[in-house]
């Protein structure tokens, strides 16, 4: 793995020495979206926008437009295109694409709408164009929302790797004079059977170059895949193996500084005063940088820059808020509810009507409350401000949203800022730049202390009580059951929740409302692993429960008589309770034991676990073991795919075992792990997967294993 520039592509040969370029150059009104601009080999040219380059050494570079996060999605999506060109997989390299304008990536959007989206052939260049001028226009080249395979993937790299193949085909019938119909291509080699002539991609690669791309290349079917589907080591493992790896937190640069730094404990507070001449006077400080709401101290190593900043006192504002607490919040919320009222995100039929006259009506209420990320590598960047130009070494979700916040900030243009993305530490929704957080701290930090480098690396503590939370929200429920026992109202409100999506209940039910009240209070919230469908997923089927229980029905075939008209979605829920053998009694013994079920559709995905606990007679739970089925669409990397459900399972787990921001004064209370507890090792249950075999379109898969698991655990205490 390795990242690449446009010095590079230049340098490397690219076009000047020849190969194939195949991308997304969108530069005309509605042009081609596999094609390139004439002026390419023009090093002050415009924008390049490439997924695939084929080498004269016949080396297949797939350029990935998605940060690796660990999810494992440059290797899925280089698979995606290998397999479609029909590529000798041990020849494929995966480069990372620069933080340009032109790599903004508007194939997200469709993997955003999926299926939903269904474009005629005829519009589909002017989609393409609009898709991507707009993402451009947001500095858009985002990777989260489990949209790398289920829209690059799908959309743009199986796309491109068609296209290249037909291309090649076409350069070699030209060369031999022979039908296109005759030649085969297969490991990176055209071949014509009946004469038996022969040549690499890297032979045909000019040839190739020269020809215009397909408009709509022909993509595989699932039987003819022969690198999709099967398990691929992926091109991340080695280097985190031996510890060559290179996250933000290891970056060295000659001359940098370190910087450490202190922000307003409650959010929104400003930096009221310090006396910072003792520090300034501390051997190795190189000075105490004030900001609007956080004080840094530069010193020759990070152990100096904490001592230092150990030093300071500070003063800070409260801005106002010194007097919020968590139990204060969560109040605030049940007034709101009781007042009533809220915007509409749901209807169908009249669910107040329905409630007035069903037999059997039900009541709940739920409550979660501000979680962090708690990624492995806090927060940080390094920033170089010399010559006219910004440099910043970071490792973000969105490498041109920082690369715009590092140009607002310094006003320098947006050309001459480099942002140098590494590999992630953990990110999960945190690592999106955002105005104050910690990239622009480190780039007014580096405007202080220019020309020299300087490094930001936040402490545990400061990473724990500066987040960007998941939202905490109260939600009520009315629902009823008819004499039957199946669900025919549903009625949701909730309060907070500043993303404000919504999961409805998988399960027609022909009367429903679903409502938000919006609220916000001063924590910074922001998308946590699978944004809202973690919290709503945990309302809904624990909420779907509850109905069971009214009607006295079984969990299970309460949710697999409501499906009967989704023979989908009904497939997965019956596949995890064989897995699970959900009919079973469990083991008797001391314990009350219990199993419980849950069924959430998200990011294009539907996933249903069960799972099974231990109560025991002080109450403390344990969770003993977790099966999970899954219909993804095409499972792309069986290894990877297995990986990113069993982490999904655990990171909801623990949540919802042990996690919890809570605020006192205005303030969040934790520190570090002893105080945020994350699951660990021993506690973690055996988990079960099955995928199941489906031609539909890729969904995600880093979130959607994350929102049923709450709800199934709560189910089963």
């Amino acid at each position: 793995m390795g990242k690449w520039t446009r010095r590079a592509l230049l340098a490397s040969g690219g076009v000047v020495g020849g190969g194939l370029l195949l991308g997304a150059g969108l530069f005309a009104f509605a042009p081609n979206r596999l094609g390139l601009r004439p002026d390419l080999a023009d090093p002050a040219g415009g924008q390049l926008a490439t997924w695939l380059k084929i080498t004269p050494a016949n080396e297949v570079i797939v350029l990935v437009p998605h940060a690796e996060l660990g999810q494992g999605a440059q290797t899925a999506l280089a698979m995606m295109l290998a397999d479609e060109l029909d590529a000798d997989w041990d020849r494929v390299r995966v480069l990372e694409a620069p933080a340009l304008s032109g790599y903004a990536n508007g194939h997200v959007l469709r993997g955003f709408f999926g299926a939903a989206l269904q474009i005629p052939h005829s519009l589909i260049r002017g989609v393409e164009y609009s898709a991507f001028k707009l993402t451009e226009l947001m500095s858009y080249q985002i990777t989260g929302g489990s949209v790398s395979v289920r829209g690059t993937g799908q959309f743009g790299m199986r796309t491109a790797g068609a296209a290249g193949r037909q291309m090649l085909v076409a350069a070699a019938a030209s060369r031999w004079s022979l039908p296109a119909g005759e030649c085969v291509a297969r490991l990176s080699t055209v071949s014509h059977a009946a004469s038996g002539r022969t040549a690499t991609y890297g032979e045909l690669a000019n040839e190739a170059a020269k020809l215009d791309p397909p408009m709509h290349p022909r993509l595989k079917g699932r039987s003819e895949f022969t690198i999709m589907g099967t398990s691929r080591r992926r091109f991340d493992l080695p280097s985190k193996t031996d510890g060559s790896a290179v996250y933000s937190a290891d970056v060295r640069l000659p001359g940098m500084l370190y910087a450490a730094v202190r922000a307003a404990p409650v959010f929104g507070g400003a930096l009221v005063s310090v006396d910072s001449s003792a520090v300034e006077r501390m051997p190795g400080v190189k000075g105490v940088v004030r900001l609007s709401n956080a004080v840094a101290v530069v010193a020759d190593n990070s152990w100096l820059a904490a001592k230092g900043l150990e030093a300071l006192q500070p003063q800070f504002s409260d801005a106002g808020h010194g007097a919020l607490t968590s139990a204060s919040w969560f109040a605030q919320q049940s007034a709101a509810l009781d007042a009533g009222g809220g915007s509409g995100k749901h209807a169908a039929g009249d669910a107040a009507k329905a409630l007035q006259s069903a037999a059997q009506r039900v009541e709940a209420e739920y409550r979660v409350p501000f979680l962090h990320h708690a990624t492995m590598e806090p927060m940080g960047a390094t920033v170089r401000i010399a010559e006219g130009r910004c440099d910043v070494w970071s490792g973000v979700q969105n490498p041109l949203a920082a690369r715009r916040l590092a140009a607002k900030v310094t006003g320098i243009d947006d050309e001459q800022v480099t942002v140098h993305n590494q590999q992630i530490g953990g990110a999960f929704g945190r690592r999106i730049p955002n105005d104050g957080d910690f990239v622009e701290q480190a780039v007014r930090i580096a405007q202080a202390m220019a020309p020299a480098p300087v490094k930001l690396l936040w402490s545990r503590e400061e990473d724990t009580r500066h987040g960007f939370y998941r939202s905490a929200v109260t939600s009520r429920f009315a629902g009823a059951v008819d004499a039957q026992g199946a669900p025919v109202a549903w009625s949701q409100v909730y309060a907070g929740d500043a993303l404000g999506r919504v999961t409805a209940p998988t399960y027609p039910i022909p009367d429903m409302e679903i409502r938000q009240i919006s609220m916000a209070s001063h924590v910074p919230e922001g998308p946590w692993r699978s944004v809202s469908d973690s919290q709503q997923g945990f309302f809904v089927e624990s909420f779907a429960d509850e109905l069971a229980h009214a009607a006295r029905k079984d969990p299970f075939e309460f949710r697999r008589a409501a499906l009967a008209s989704l023979p989908r979605q009904r497939a997965v829920l019956e596949k995890v309770a064989v897995m699970a053998g959900w009919t079973t009694p469990l083991q008797a013994d001391a314990l009350r034991r219990g199993r419980g079920i849950a069924l959430i559709e998200s990011f294009g995905t539907i996933v249903a676990e069960v799972c099974e606990v231990a109560v025991a007679a002080d109450g403390q739970v344990r969770v003993e073991r977790v099966f999970a089925a899954v219909d993804c669409g095409i499972v792309v990397n069986p290894d990877n795919a297995l990986a990113q459900v069993q982490g999904g399972v655990l990171y909801g787990l623990s949540a919802a075992l042990g996690e919890q921001i809570t605020l006192e004064a205005g303030k969040v209370v934790h520190g570090n792990f002893q105080d945020y507890p994350i699951l660990r090792f021993a506690d973690a249950p055996g988990i079960e997967v099955e995928f199941i075999a489906s031609d539909e379109l890729p969904g995600g898969l880093g979130e959607p294993a994350t929102p049923p698991i709450a709800a199934a655990l709560a189910n089963a205490v």
